[in-house]
């Protein structure tokens, strides 16, 4: 077979995932799962709102949803109809690091999605009127979630925390983008980033590996490379002090929302920032949500003693730095300086070293339950394999439960003093105006 193929590199710690990458570079990830007659086919490119730049931000987006619009072999609804008659689903999703489509099917017919991502990887439409007729869905999109009061504050609270790095716009991208790109943009982005070199396909559930593997080939191996990929070299300077946004928009109620720098997904630290979010507000994963946080230290801080009605953390997971949030909701009756007060109380807490043993064990346990949970079905399994190649490797994912049992309880302690820095934040406050937007 041409090509080079590799097993997982530890096969005591995972026999069951095969790795291949052909001569034109597209990397295949197998996991058998023969639990019930189901597979799960990705197609993830590595190309998302990170590799945007100004005047053609959301492009990534824009381009997934043309992607829908049909090739000569698969016009526009024949997959929606022969996919929903025989009870698969199938769907796509744009984010900062990559664009991924995906289809679950019953495993005997499996073949129809196989043919059909290989055949959009290349022979896509791009017809000026589809391209015409979601501009003005993605726009709708975009207006639906400023209808959003906190849309607005998120929007400008990232926009402050990332001045240079492509993180700085929203996935959606900016409205006057979304007004002026046109077919020609959509269809040289499509060209520079769809292609076998810039993706990663992963099959999970039930096949036989080789089987699976020389249908793959088939149909992949011989579709050409793409060009070079354009590398982002735009990195986000040092944080030279606190900055604060207040975005005013009609409304009826207060929120916050801090941005603290983090590391990227790839760095020691990554999971022992993910022990102290666990702790914060309970435990998240992507994919899979989050669990209960009635018991998590935000809660009892300040949704039990009625400061905020609502309060989370989340670490993102990405190729680049980005960041650790906290958001809450202002209760009515109460001020941001009470909340913004109880917030920066909780942060003095983790950088004075205030957690126990007990604390991080239950953190931990919470974690692993819940990263359990988001990778019982095949589509789980078959997305992060996807999600964690394209930053790291799939050992990442494999390794994951691992990675989470390492951190001590000093490795916490001492991640706290080094990133909940208040000269390295962003703070943003919504304040509502009254009356009709």
């Amino acid at each position: 077979m041409a090509g080079q193929e590799n097993v997982t590199r530890n096969e005591a710690r995972s026999s069951s995932v095969s790795r291949h990458v052909f001569d034109n570079g597209l990397t295949v990830l197998l996991k058998e799962v023969h639990t019930a007659p189901v597979i799960s086919w990705w197609m993830l490119y590595r190309v998302g709102s990170r590799n945007e730049h100004t005047g053609q931000t959301g492009i990534s987006h824009w381009v997934e949803h043309m992607m829908f619009k049909g090739t000569d072999k698969f016009p526009a609804g024949v997959l929606d109809k022969a996919i929903d008659r025989i009870g698969g689903s199938w769907n796509a999703q744009t984010s900062f690091d990559y664009t991924a489509y995906y289809e679950t099917m019953p495993a005997s017919q499996i073949d129809l999605v196989l043919q059909a991502e290989a055949d959009r990887m290349v022979n896509a439409h791009f017809n000026v009127d589809d391209v015409e007729s979601e501009r003005t869905v993605i726009i709708s999109e975009r207006e639906g979630s400023e209808n959003d009061p906190i849309y607005w504050l998120f929007e400008e609270t990232n926009a402050a925390a990332f001045r240079v790095h492509p993180y700085h716009h929203q996935i959606i991208g900016d409205m006057a983008d979304l007004k002026s790109m046109t077919r020609d943009d959509l269809y040289r982005h499509y060209q520079t980033y769809y292609a076998p070199n810039n993706a990663i396909a992963v099959a999970v559930g039930d096949f036989e590996t080789q089987t699976m593997l020389a249908r793959i080939k088939e149909l992949y191996e011989d579709i050409p490379s793409g060009p070079a990929i354009p590398p982002v070299t735009r990195a986000e300077p040092p944080q030279q002090g606190e900055r604060f946004v207040k975005v005013e928009r009609y409304g009826n109620t207060h929120h916050i929302h801090l941005l603290y720098r983090a590391p990227e997904a790839t760095h020691p630290d990554w999971f022992k920032l993910k022990m102290i979010d666990s702790i914060l507000s309970g435990a998240s994963a992507p994919g899979s949500g989050g669990g209960g946080n009635k018991t998590s230290r935000l809660y009892k801080a300040l949704v039990e003693k009625e400061l905020a009605s609502g309060v989370n953390s989340s670490l993102s997971i990405t190729i680049d730095p980005h960041t650790f949030s906290l958001i809450a909701t202002v209760r009515d009756g109460r001020t941001p300086e009470e909340v913004q007060a109880a917030l920066d109380a909780e942060i003095d807490r983790l950088r004075q070293g205030e957690i126990v043993q007990a604390e991080l064990d239950k953190a931990k346990k919470q974690a692993k339950a819940l990263f359990a949970y988001g990778t019982e079905t095949v589509t789980g399994q078959a997305y992060w394999l996807a999600f964690a190649e394209n930053f790291a490797s799939y050992e990442w994912y494999e390794t994951y439960v691992e990675q989470l049992e390492a951190v001590t309880l000093d490795d916490v302690r001492e991640v706290a003093q080094r990133y909940f820095i208040p000269s390295q934040r962003t703070v943003g406050w919504l304040i509502p105006i009254k009356g009709e937007n």
